[in-house]
């Protein structure tokens, strides 16, 4: 298992990219639950949080596939200076509406502003990948360290901006946020070797993608997104139910966590010969996991459903990512990718406003409801949908 990862590692720069656009993502799993735990704490309703938190996520869905076709035609470095700097004074912006009490929409326009320069360097990575690995087997093993550090960065977040929101001044944690993308995107810019070259508008032409099968994956996305964005929400009003709102970040770890170590493993397994099975079986197990979690009545027992629960996580991404790279042209493989990580992000908005307002009108337990809807979608379409090697 350690020398297959050992072997993509060891390509030159390797290590070093993949290891900077990991620290480089950390906003994303704590930017909006830093929005959610500052609203709150400054007196805000949790569906105010939501939608403050959603209009920050869905701008950066909104304006991530044209960052990534920036990148392509200009290069990731000119890109990633520009957007790192919008970013860190979009979060202060943010802040600063908070602190100064502006009226709606000043709040959220700060937010929208934040979330239209999010570093997309998730994307840039695995185009980084793509430009220095020529073995289709070594790719796939690449792709799964990215969602390794993905999970990694859902485990090292939410704690971080738990901690520093409710035990630290509560500006910190999205401070640190910001740092963290400004620092990691400049840092991730500088390393020019491994970037894939730049392609002009006028030579950027290509075989067109196969929408009938990206198309449903997006709509997979979304729902997975609902399930993501929904779940920040929901632990974090229920920790603060049972009058312990510092265990959200905890609880989120330990969901994490377990995606983390189901990852290892399937990262290390030889490909599946039909990932589309996988996918389908692993999303429907992932939904069905939140209904009993609308029956429990301690944050013990919330941590347990949600580690197993993370157990379908990354074989559920995994999949879904050998999938897109086996049915869309290979030049086309990081819009590709875009479009899915797209998805997933325009989802993550409606589930932490539908989870906020369902929160405020019936408890923190039937929110589990949204992301349980959520998967079994997600289930459906996955299960509608069919490749072009085995309809």
């Amino acid at each position: 298992m350690l020398t297959t990862y050992r072997d993509v590692l060891s390509r030159p720069g390797a290590a070093l990219f993949s290891f900077t656009a990991l620290w480089s993502r950390l906003p994303l799993s704590m930017a909006g639950l830093g929005i959610v735990l500052l609203v709150h704490e400054r007196g805000g309703s949790y569906r105010d949080a939501g939608i403050m938190s959603a209009a920050y996520v869905l701008a950066a869905a909104a304006f991530g596939p044209l960052q990534g076709r920036l990148a392509d035609r200009l290069g990731q470095a000119t890109v990633l200076w520009s957007v790192g700097a919008l970013y860190a004074t979009g979060i202060g912006a943010f802040l600063l509406a908070v602190e100064q009490e502006w009226s709606t929409p000043w709040p959220h326009a700060c937010a929208v502003l934040a979330g239209l320069a999010t570093p997309q360097t998730g994307s840039m990575v695995r185009a980084r990948w793509n430009h220095v690995i020529t073995d289709r087997t070594q790719l796939n093993t690449a792709f799964s360290i990215e969602a390794i550090a993905d999970e990694v960065v859902f485990i090292v977040g939410p704690v971080l901006v738990t901690f520093l929101t409710l035990q630290a001044p509560d500006v910190s944690g999205l401070i640190c946020a910001a740092a963290a993308a400004l620092l990691g995107s400049w840092a991730l810019a500088l390393q020019r070797s491994s970037q894939p070259p730049a392609t002009p508008r006028d030579t950027h032409v290509g075989p067109p993608l196969n929408w009938t099968f990206l198309g449903p994956m997006v709509l997979v996305s979304g729902a997975l997104g609902i399930v993501f964005g929904s779940a920040e929400v929901i632990i974090a009003a229920f920790t603060d139910e049972q009058g312990r709102p510092g265990a959200a970040g905890f609880v989120l770890a330990v969901w994490a966590a377990g995606s983390l170590l189901a990852g290892i493993v399937v990262g290390a397994l030889p490909q599946p010969d039909r990932p589309l099975i996988r996918l389908r079986r692993a999303i429907l197990v992932l939904g069905a996991l939140f209904a009993p979690l609308c029956f429990v009545t301690s944050i013990p027992a919330v941590a347990i459903g949600v580690f197993l629960g993370g157990f379908m996580i990354s074989p559920t991404l995994i999949a879904m990512v050998n999938l897109i790279e086996r049915e869309v042209p290979p030049t086309r493989l990081t819009e590709a990718l875009t479009w899915s990580t797209t998805g997933m992000s325009v989802g993550v908005a409606p589930g932490a406003a539908v989870a906020g307002a369902v929160i405020d009108a019936h408890g923190a337990s039937a929110g589990f409801l949204v992301p349980l809807v959520a998967g079994v979608a997600g289930s459906v379409v996955a299960w509608s949908t069919h490749t072009s090697s085995h309809p």
